[in-house]
């Protein structure tokens, strides 16, 4: 037996979720009118209701995701806050941590002045990342993204509509990032358009008519025609396999949403990955 066998984490046991409370604790957060919630005019984070959808993904991180009370989470393109309040009905205040970045300013600011006065186990800290969309004067490039937290820290890294606004070059920086900073039994959470032979197709009437990609040349990337090209971005089948592959992580499970018109629990595609080896 070699000596990173030896030295790797024996699995944990098979997890049993209480499918009764986490849909109670759903229901819960989406009726508790004292959680915070941003002015609707200040949330640049996607259309929709802001506590509806932030519970619905409260469900998916714990039943898909496997999230655990006690998780170190990193939360990638927090915004302004929609996945981190129902996070704070669920996670264990004196067991686990929560750390939000995102380059948009007022959403950083919104979160730390509301959220972490009232869970402490909460932070939230503004990367400048350049984007055209939402921080088009920022100082650091997509290119050269360096997560300010050091390796292995993280067993739940989440990314709900990063990809979704990555140009190509940069999603395998993004990727390569989270792989340093999980740890050896962590997982990621990441949604995407996947642009299968249905989605390529376009041709089915059920389907999302404002996510009607084309392809861009010959690129695995994928746009909508008439919207900014940073604002809705999907990939050939395939592509985030291997780029999480390239990073070190391997794909634990896909999940197709019904963005295409085809029947399925959630609009966007998930994707859960985990780390591959015990080294960097």
């Amino acid at each position: 037996m070699t000596q990173a066998a030896l030295m790797q984490p024996p699995a944990p046991p098979p997890r049993l979720i209480d499918e009764d409370r986490v849909r109670w604790l759903i229901e819960s957060v989406r009726g508790n009118r004292f959680l915070p919630q941003p002015d609707s005019t200040n949330v640049f984070v996607g259309d929709g209701d802001f506590r509806a959808i932030g519970a619905e993904f409260l469900g998916h991180f714990i039943r898909i995701g496997g999230l655990r009370e006690d998780s170190r989470v990193l939360d990638i393109g927090c915004g302004i806050g929609r996945m981190a309040v129902p996070l704070t009905q669920y996670l264990d205040p004196q067991a686990s941590r929560y750390d939000g970045i995102d380059p948009v300013e007022g959403g950083i600011g919104w979160c730390q002045r509301t959220i972490t006065p009232a869970y402490p186990n909460f932070a939230f800290q503004r990367l400048d990342v350049a984007h055209e969309l939402y921080n088009p004067s920022g100082k650091i490039s997509g290119k050269a993204l360096a997560l300010p937290f050091p390796d292995s820290h993280f067993d739940f890294v989440i990314m709900t509509s990063v990809v979704t606004h990555l140009p190509p070059a940069e999603v395998l920086v993004y990727l390569s990032e989270v792989r340093r900073v999980l740890s050896p039994r962590g997982r990621l959470f990441m949604t995407a358009f996947v642009i299968d032979g249905i989605a390529a197709a376009n041709e089915n009437r059920r389907r999302d008519p404002r996510l009607a990609f084309h392809r861009y040349g010959e690129s695995p990337f994928w746009f909508v025609p008439n919207q900014p090209p940073l604002a809705a971005i999907g990939f050939e089948d395939g592509f985030l396999d291997k780029a999480l592959e390239r990073a070190g992580l391997s794909v634990a499970l896909k999940s197709l949403g019904h963005w295409r018109g085809t029947d399925a629990g959630h609009h966007q595609d998930f994707i859960v990955a985990k780390r591959r080896g015990n080294g960097r």
